[in-house]
């Protein structure tokens, strides 16, 4: 284990946090809003960036373990800076509520502990929903064009912080295709900025929303959500959170001419085809239970509550907890999913659902017949063995977390389906749940301890458990 490798990405990452934090110093500056809280943040995250570079690390590659537990310690360390200007501002009381504001934040959860969102100043506002985006493609993904790092060590980095079951190069240089992940992110999220400008919504709005919607975040800066927006408002930002919930991949396929390839990720088909058939399925059931009496209205709403929650974003127009179980059934389903492997929504990711049913049919047909040889296949490929033991691995310790979660959770509320909800809601970095917790709840009801332990299970469900793990496991610091 190289500490100085460690220390050295840890350092860089600190600088690119405090060139962060200039946005929403310019935004507090524009607003006449206190600076103090942004300048003494700024000027500490450079102070300590610059103290554990002073050593620059080898330019040799490094193994998957630096690379995890690298990533587990940035996302950890950059979490409790970037609450200072929650706490110094005043605007939030207590160490552990400005740390899972910020960790909900940077995790793109969404899950919020302010009963009253619209009193933060402006700069705060922008910050929560910049996390977001920071958080959405992953901080080091940005850092890859920085350090100077072998391709090797690049991938071990990609491969920590990315979501899904594996990562592949996009071109043969790691550093280029971080290069271009970050393109066609930025391209989208401007993309979106400008039509929420051109229907007329308040460039400030604009801003934080886009933000929210691409990194599938879902911090409102309005107490009434989303609901305040016009219709067509509303359309734009559902299209742009299921549009990120996409593999980028596909969309860079698409950009090299290639639309015959990105039309058979068969991740892509799945996806689509549970978010249409999930539209369809509440769509009916709130208009055959008379919630809504137009199905314009309906298949807008439901719409647009799928998308949220399907890409683990978190935005909401309406109360869910009025809607129908069947309905809620629906989302709470939809929670677990998650969306594509390679695009910034959370969950247990399309793919994975795919390679364990497709396992599990295997398995059944070895049963059936034991003298049958049959591999799994992915997009026309047979998937590698290691890859299904992962998934299989993964699947496992995602449920002993979530139960264990439950069960530290139960001491603090009489209401299990808060809870439930809550964990699932924290796990796989969607924000709002059911019950007291729902689109019109917060998390401001549980205790400190709770919110650790929820604060917990976001920073794990972002990274896809092991870097968080291997941090505490016996073998990680030694030495071989």
């Amino acid at each position: 284990m190289s500490i100085r490798i460690i220390a050295y990405i840890i350092g860089s990452a600190l600088k690119v946090e405090a060139a962060f934090l200039l946005l929403p110093l310019l935004c507090a500056l524009i607003y006449g809003e206190a600076l103090l809280p942004y300048i003494i943040t700024i000027l500490l995250c450079a102070l300590l960036g610059s103290l554990l570079c002073l050593r620059p690390a080898d330019k040799a590659e490094f193994q998957t373990r630096e690379g995890f537990v690298a990533t587990g310690l940035v996302w950890i360390v950059l979490s409790l800076t970037g609450m200072l200007p929650f706490l110094l501002s005043g605007s939030v009381g207590s160490v552990c509520d400005a740390f899972f504001e910020t960790v909900s934040g940077l995790t793109t959860t969404g899950a919020s502990i302010l009963t009253d969102v619209e009193k933060l100043p402006h700069g705060l506002l922008l910050w929560r929903s910049f996390m977001h985006w920071i958080g959405g493609m992953g901080i080091l993904v940005f850092m890859l064009t920085l350090l100077p790092f072998a391709g090797g060590s690049q991938m071990n980095l990609m491969k920590a912080e990315s979501p899904g079951p594996s990562i592949s190069k996009l071109v043969p240089r790691a550093r280029d295709t971080a290069k271009i992940l970050y393109g066609i992110y930025a391209a989208m999220t401007v993309l979106t900025i400008m039509i929420l400008l051109l229907l007329r919504m308040p460039l400030f709005d604009a801003l934080c929303i886009s933000f929210g919607a691409a990194g599938t975040g879902g911090f409102s800066i309005l107490n009434s959500g989303c609901a305040t927006y016009t219709v067509a408002q509303q359309n734009v930002i559902t299209i742009a959170m299921i549009a990120f919930g996409v593999n980028f991949n596909f969309y860079y396929l698409l950009f090299i001419h290639k639309a015959g390839l990105a039309l058979k990720i068969e991740e892509v088909r799945w996806y689509l085809l549970i978010i249409g058939a999930a539209i369809l399925m509440i769509t009916i059931n709130l208009l055959s239970r008379g919630v809504y009496s137009s199905i314009p209205e309906a298949l807008q709403t439901s719409a647009f509550h799928v998308g949220s929650i399907i890409t683990t974003t978190g935005y909401a127009t309406t109360d869910v907890n009025l809607w129908p179980n069947f309905s809620q059934g629906i989302l709470v389903l939809l929670m677990f999913c998650g969306a594509c492997a390679g695009s910034t929504g959370g969950g247990l990711k399309v793919s994975r659902l795919i390679l364990l049913f497709r396992s599990y049919t295997r398995e059944l047909a070895s049963f059936l017949h034991p003298g049958i040889v049959r591999q799994v296949h992915m997009d026309g490929k047979p998937v590698e063995p290691a890859v299904l033991r992962s998934t299989s691995a993964y699947f496992f310790i995602y449920m002993v977390i979530f139960a264990v979660s439950l069960m530290l959770l139960a001491p603090d509320t009489t209401d299990w389906i808060t809870d439930y909800s809550a964990v699932a809601a924290t796990f796989n970095n969607i924000g709002p749940g059911l019950g007291m917790v729902g689109t019109v709840g917060n998390y401001s009801g549980y205790s400190a301890f709770s919110k650790l332990v929820l604060s917990a299970d976001m920073l794990i469900g972002r990274l896809e458990i092991f870097p968080i793990m291997l941090l505490f496991a016996r073998g990680t610091w030694r030495k071989f």
